[in-house]
């Protein structure tokens, strides 16, 4: 987790960053370029949030509930202690869990279904275990289990999945299998079940195979009817898949990287971004609208920093979310990233699910 130190130019970098997303691509230099998100999408919800709390703490978010409204940790004033808490508008505060920082606490795989928050933590020494809290009633937190294998964790949106009233994960099994894991929200007995091969999961109740497959993904699976879909697979780069979509990223014959959209069986097939373009995020197109990905700059090595670009599926246009973007992450429908530097940044958020 990253730490920021409150400074005088704190102010001034959240009225500039408020800017970033209205100024034209042609004062960027980038004549006949990307549409600037602002002018793209008007009516989505967005917003400015400092890097700190207002007690002077560091905040970094782990989950939107929407533009306005995160999920993270901050530590204690005097640093003794970890918190997990809810930000809102205004800044309001509710501590969801606090942990002690000697035991070097982690916040893991949060998922956010309705009203649920869920959640794995770790301690030094410690078992990993499920957590859950109602953000509506202001009830504390419970554990929900400790049984819980293994786990597995992409960095994905649904490395937790919440559906049909029960909390479902994946974890490693015997000799190379994946277990896929679940347990009531209410808490319970966890049901295990052995699947061979390496899995992660997707949107329920959909998983896909390759994690460990220089290839990628081969097979989407449907974990209700036991339905396989076979993947196309191309030569020339690695592929990874929604149910609904699969990116597939490679070079081109100069060198350059390509990114790839196609449907799982290979038909509806366009090419997103070549050049210096990357993919930023581990979840394939999400909401099966837009194809979030970066455009690396000759500053990038010093700044960290990155175009960032999403493409919009309906209409296969481009559009420039932010010119300068780092600490970049996705989860929910809601996209986050950071402006400035190490010293002096803002976040800024995007809520996907409100564009039009």
């Amino acid at each position: 987790m990253r730490r920021a130190r409150p400074d005088l130019g704190l102010l001034a970098a959240l009225g500039a960053a408020g800017l970033l997303l209205a100024v034209p691509p042609a004062a960027h230099g980038q004549r006949g370029g990307p549409t600037p998100a602002a002018l793209a999408w008007p009516g989505a919800q967005r917003d400015v949030i400092a890097a700190t709390l207002p007690d002077g703490t560091a905040y970094e978010p782990g989950a939107f509930l929407d533009a306005h409204t995160s999920i993270g940790t901050a530590p204690t004033r005097d640093g003794k202690a970890l918190r997990l808490l809810r930000r809102g508008p205004g800044d309001s505060v509710r501590v969801l869990r606090t942990l002690p920082a000697a035991s070097n606490p982690s916040f893991q795989a949060v998922t956010v279904a309705g009203d649920l928050f869920a959640w794995f933590e770790r301690t030094d020494g410690g078992r990993l275990t499920l957590w859950a809290a109602d953000l509506r009633d202001g009830r504390p937190a419970r554990q929900v289990t400790a049984d819980t294998g293994q786990a597995r964790f992409y960095r994905s949106e649904t490395d937790l999945v919440a559906a049909a009233g029960r909390l479902r994960w994946v974890a490693a099994g015997a000799g190379g299998a994946t277990e896929v894991r679940s347990v009531a929200v209410a808490g319970g007995p966890v049901e295990v079940r052995p699947v061979p091969g390496t899995w992660r999961l997707l949107t329920w109740p959909w998983m896909v195979d390759g994690v460990a497959d220089t290839a990628g993904a081969g097979t989407l699976r449907n974990l209700v009817t036991g339905q396989d879909v076979a993947v196309t697979r191309t030569r020339k780069g690695a592929t990874d898949c929604s149910p609904a979509w699969c990116q597939v990223v490679s070079l081109d014959r100069d060198g350059y990287s390509r990114i790839e959209l196609l449907r799982p069986g290979g038909g509806d097939r366009r090419v997103v971004a070549g050049g210096t373009a990357a993919t930023e995020i581990v979840d394939v197109a999400p909401l099966d609208r837009f194809e979030v990905f970066v455009r690396v700059g000759r500053t990038a090595e010093l700044t960290g920093n990155a175009e960032l670009l999403a493409y919009e599926i309906a209409t296969r246009r481009t559009v420039q979310i932010s010119p300068d973007a780092g600490r970049i992450a996705y989860r929910g429908g809601v996209l986050w990233w950071s402006t400035g530097n190490q010293e002096s940044f803002v976040r800024h958020s995007l809520d996907l699910r409100t564009v039009p």
